[in-house]
């Protein structure tokens, strides 16, 4: 077994065995949770099907820019700690504090989610806009990104002559 294995999500070199797990018979290891599961929810926006290549595996991108509104002002530091931590994750491409109470987020959705952005952001204390214009606003965007990147997965297609 080779030293090392391609995360399919974020194509770092990897141990085999490091978060691995096994999908249709084969067996795929990543970098971390977040790649892990990005993979599980949507395989198929990673690995393609004979004859055609998945978006990940033609190296596309699925930019998108997400404002957050925070329940509490951030301190300065809150704010640079917040741009560190998100910073370093798979797939964030840009981070700015607009103002103590809105963090402006660019991202590829093949690599993350608002959602695991969001637990981030809750992991590091920051608190999210609690209202209920917010959390729906928060849960539509989840959704959104549910199903656009279901319809980028490839899938194998049944004909049946009609």
């Amino acid at each position: 077994m080779s030293a090392t294995v391609k995360d399919p999500v974020c194509g770092m070199d990897v141990p085999p065995t490091q978060l691995e797990t096994i999908y249709e018979g084969l067996h795929y290891a990543f970098c971390s949770e977040q790649c892990r599961q990005r993979f599980v929810a949507n395989p198929h926006l990673y690995i393609g099907i004979p004859g055609e290549k998945a978006p990940r595996q033609k190296g596309e991108e699925l930019l998108k820019r997400r404002r957050f509104q925070l329940d509490t002002p951030l301190a300065s530091q809150g704010a640079v700690i917040l741009i560190e931590e998100l910073g370093a994750m798979m797939g964030v491409k840009a981070v700015a504090v607009l103002d103590a109470n809105t963090v402006i987020i660019t991202y590829d959705l093949i690599e993350a989610t608002a959602e695991q952005l969001e637990a981030k952001m809750v992991e590091v204390g920051v608190k999210l806009g609690e209202g209920w214009a917010e959390r729906l606003r928060r849960g539509f965007v989840h959704s959104l990104e549910v199903i656009e990147v279901g319809n980028r997965e490839v899938h194998q297609h049944h004909g049946n002559g009609h």
